[in-house]
This record gives structure tokens, sequence and C-alpha cells, in this order.
């Protein structure tokens, strides 16, 4: 199984998972054209994609899905909240998860699971291929004793670091949304993401990527430094998927 990314931040994100001969995209927050030629630089045509999972109705994750999926007749899956918000064609195939139960598309086997973060029913996912388990998590204001549940035992992390929260308190952010990033329905910062991290690593771990940096109110060595420390490797060792470039493939054994 191999996961990489098109690009993660506030301006967009997308996340494909692959094994055997199913390959899907977490959230389309990219348009069209843009979509296109960040999957071909990762080797990827819009009809090798099986499906596209979306882990809530916010612009940088939901905003080229409808348009991309109706172009390239891609199924959607989604929550019964996020699909409130999911301006597709009627004869667009979508798929609603039902109380975040586990569900198989091809190869791989989706695990949802929901998070505290300001959306209307968001859920992010751990993919497995009955070997190895990829967990995402991208949006999310504080850690529950579930997601720690659902994170353990993970080949791959693909772990959201939004801010330092020096940075952001510094900011000039106006107050409410300063209150808003840091609070238990925002973002996780560099530290309560490290404290996670702690919390669900075990020696199976073989990549740990920090997502979802803001531009702003982080620095890819803050995050860097934070992972590693929770870890006691080498900040190398974390790989950083920014909003340009994302990561290229990262395969798990």
């Amino acid at each position: 199984m191999r996961f990489a990314s098109l690009g993660s931040g506030s301006q967009g994100n997308a996340l494909l998972v692959s094994a055997g001969s199913t390959t899907v995209m977490i959230d389309c927050g990219f348009g069209l054209k843009d979509c296109t030629m960040r999957l071909e630089r990762l080797g990827v045509q819009p009809g090798d994609l099986g499906a596209i999972l979306v882990t809530h109705e916010h612009g940088d994750h939901i905003g080229g899905v409808a348009r991309f999926a109706a172009r390239n007749r891609i199924p959607i899956w989604l929550t019964h909240g996020t699909a409130r918000h999911l301006d597709a064609p009627e004869d667009l195939p979508v798929h609603h998860i039902e109380g975040y139960r586990r569900f198989a598309i091809g190869d791989l086997e989706i695990a949802p699971f929901p998070v505290p973060h300001d959306a209307s029913e968001p859920s992010q996912f751990v993919v497995g291929d009955g070997a190895r388990r990829l967990g995402i998590l991208t949006d999310a204001g504080s850690v529950t004793p579930h997601m720690v549940d659902m994170l353990g035992d993970c080949q791959g992390l693909f772990l959201e670091c939004n801010h330092d929260e020096q940075l952001l308190r510094q900011s000039d952010y106006p107050p409410s949304l300063i209150d808003r990033v840091a609070g238990d329905w925002g973002h996780l910062s560099n530290a309560a993401a490290a404290e996670l991290l702690h919390r669900v690593a075990g020696g199976q771990l073989q990549h740990v990527v920090a997502a979802h940096l803001s531009q702003q109110n982080n620095r890819p060595e803050l995050a860097r430094d934070a992972l590693s420390g929770a870890l006691g490797c080498a900040p190398e060792w974390i790989a950083v998927a920014d909003q340009a470039d994302g990561i290229d493939w990262r395969q798990l054994t």
C-alpha cells in the first residue's frame, strides 16, 4: 500500500491512497485543471480513481469535489452532514457513510471516525489493505479517546500540525479567529499533534507526515521538531506535506 499528497494546507487538500488495483482520493480542494495537473505529477490519471472520500464541507477540502467527480464520473463517499453541502449532479454516484461504519472500496478497507471540528458531520479515516494501515487526521480541534484507539497500530500517519501556539497568538488574526483555530473544535497545534503521536506511536511506524500546516502560523521545522520529539527520532525523519507540492509516494510495507 502507498500514499501521496497532492497538496496540504488552507488553500487546498487532496490525498491519494493506493493498494492493488484500487486508488482513492481523500478530499479535493483544488480546481479541475489544478487537480488534474497535480495527479499527473504523481503519475495518476483521473480515470485511475475508484472513489473520492470527503472529510467535511470546508472549501479547502470539498471545493473541487463535485466538479472533478462529475467530469470524470467518480463516485463520492461522505457523511449525510457533509453531503448537505455538496452541490453535485443528481446522476453522480454518491454514497453515504452511515454511523461511521467500515466499508470497502476495491482492495481498500475504509474505517471512518468522528472528530471534533466545526463542521456538520466531519469524518477522518484509517485506510488499510488487510495488512497495513494509514491513519489520516487533517482537521480536529482536540483529541478524543476514540481517535487514539483508531490511530493506534498504523504503519503510516498523515497528521495535522496546523499551528504553533505562540505564532498563532502573535498573529494578525482577529481574536475570534484565533480562538476558533485554537479551540476544541478548531485545529491541532504542533504540541497537540505531538502528544497524540506519543500516545499512538509504536515500533510499527514507517512514515509520519506533518500535514495541514498554516502558512502564516507555523513553520515546517517547528512541526518536525514537535513530532520528532514525541518519537525520539531525528527531525529529518518526519516528512512535511506542503501546499504547493504535497509529498511524493510513500510505501507502506
